[in-house]
């Protein structure tokens, strides 16, 4: 059983995280790639399945490159058709996972992509390390596509 004192880190380590993920949330609503350079750490463990067919999905690791993932999003999507909703916001330490739903129109073809999603972040040192996201990658590939 933990004793108080180790309770009461975890706790703050929790809150902590919490925090964080909140100003990531809210660098990404507002757009704000100044801010999400600064919450990424130098370094990032970044996961989300490659996929040839989406443009603004690739392999990242720095800070900054991470931050660019919204930018290059925002060019090749309809900004007032994207749509993400946060269902579960979990914390465990210095870990979060959130799920929800995501949607949104690709630019070039028109055709819109949906379906659920989960992100895990890992936040150490008040920054992001650790950010692992899967979603419905089959309806984005198809919505990347041109219809024949």
């Amino acid at each position: 059983m933990p004793d108080q004192r180790t309770a009461a880190t975890g706790e703050q380590t929790a809150e902590a995280t919490r925090a964080v993920v909140g100003e990531f949330l809210a660098a990404r609503m507002a757009g704000d790639t100044g801010r999400l350079t600064e919450l990424f750490a130098d370094e990032v463990d970044w996961l989300l399945a490659e996929n040839p067919a989406v443009p603004w999905i690739r392999p990242r690791r720095t800070g900054a490159e991470c931050a660019a993932q919204f930018t290059e999003l925002m060019e090749h999507t309809v900004p007032e058709d994207a749509r993400a909703s946060v269902d579960t916001f979990l914390v465990d330490g210095a870990d979060a996972v959130l799920m929800g739903r995501v949607s949104g129109t690709v630019r070039a073809t028109g055709r819109r992509f949906e379906g659920p999603f989960a992100l895990r972040l890992t936040v150490e040192d008040g920054r992001i390390t650790r950010h692992h996201l899967y979603e419905n990658s089959l309806s984005i590939a198809e919505a990347c596509t041109p219809a024949v």
